[in-house]
């Protein structure tokens, strides 16, 4: 079992208000076997995926600048939150740091718990994807990517372009259809090779000019339409994807990208499916974040897929 920096969670207390004004910090606790079902936190720390893939190292601090931000903002749960630690790869063997991380995946499902993993580089897809096969292998997994890239890249070794492409031939090895929607694909981030790719492999994409900044009515109609047809999805969510004025701390900014608020509806939308199994939200990077605000907006999203998973309504 993974073990979870007490460190991190720490911030203001507003004593003087009571249990209403309790923040993330003195709410979330570290995730053990026989803890009542909630929302689990999992790190994954990892550089090696982008290294490999020749992007801008630093990713592998995200798990702790995400947590950071988070740990000051406001408890509306109702459901416990957990943090299971992080997984790390210090040695380079990026294989192995996957298979960790797929083993915590499945243990936090097996339990009932609801896994958000923080990365690290997308190539983070791949071990959230095996975890929620090994604990659930009957089950058809659906991936719903919001990402400028599509991350079907054929290189070999694998790294933080590949996950996806790694799920399709997993899927055709285990006679599985690949059901993949990626949501904010930009055209000039991604190769003609990539696009025959995903039309050879059945995939199904959003450009990233269907947001005008919100989604135009065809594309929430295909995610609707993706969602309709899924047993469960799998979320991933690559920051990438926003705007480099609002998200520059990733290995590749954007230079055109979605308004948070767009993601933002889409994320809610999908994970208020309530077919969402597992989430994993990565590629921040500290190393190039301008007064932690990357920090900040990629814990939001994360405050926002707690808030939607649990289904609560806001009683603010």
């Amino acid at each position: 079992m993974l073990e979870a920096d007490r460190s991190v969670w720490s911030g203001r207390v507003d004593g003087a208000d009571g249990p209403a004004a309790l923040r993330w910090h003195q709410m979330v606790q570290p995730w053990a076997a026989g803890v009542p079902p909630g929302l689990v936190l999992i790190g994954f720390a990892c550089d090696e995926g982008v290294r490999r893939n020749g992007g801008r190292g630093g990713a592998k601090e995200g798990p702790r600048a995400i947590r950071a931000m988070l740990a000051n903002f406001a408890w509306h749960q109702k459901a416990p939150v957990y943090d299971a630690g992080d997984v790390s790869c210090t040695d380079g063997d990026l294989e192995q740091a996957q298979n960790t991380l797929a083993e915590a995946v499945a243990a936090v499902l097996r339990m009932g718990h609801r896994p958000l993993v923080l990365g690290g580089g997308h190539e983070t897809a791949w071990g959230t994807f095996q975890g929620i096969h090994q604990a659930k292998p009957g089950v058809a997994v659906s991936i719903v990517n919001i990402d400028a890239h599509l991350d079907l890249r054929a290189d070999l070794p694998a790294h933080s372009g590949t996950p996806f492409s790694q799920i399709a031939r997993w899927c055709a090895a285990h006679h599985q259809p690949f059901r993949y929607l990626c949501i904010g694909a930009a055209q000039p981030a991604n190769t003609r090779a990539l696009y025959q790719r995903l039309k050879d492999w059945g995939g199904r994409f959003i450009p990233d000019t269907d947001f005008q900044p919100l989604p135009r009515a065809e594309a929430l109609a295909t995610i609707a339409d993706f969602m309709a047809n899924a047993e469960a999805i799998h979320l991933s969510i690559d920051l990438d994807v926003l705007s480099a004025a609002i998200m520059p701390a990733v290995s590749a900014p954007a230079a055109r990208g979605l308004a948070l608020e767009a993601v933002e509806l889409v994320v809610e939308g999908v994970v208020a499916s309530q077919k969402v199994v597992a989430v994993d939200l990565v590629e921040l990077n500290p190393q190039f974040d301008i007064d932690n605000c990357g920090g900040r907006v990629a814990a939001r999203l994360v405050w926002g897929i707690a808030h939607a998973w649990e289904g609560q309504e806001d009683d603010a």
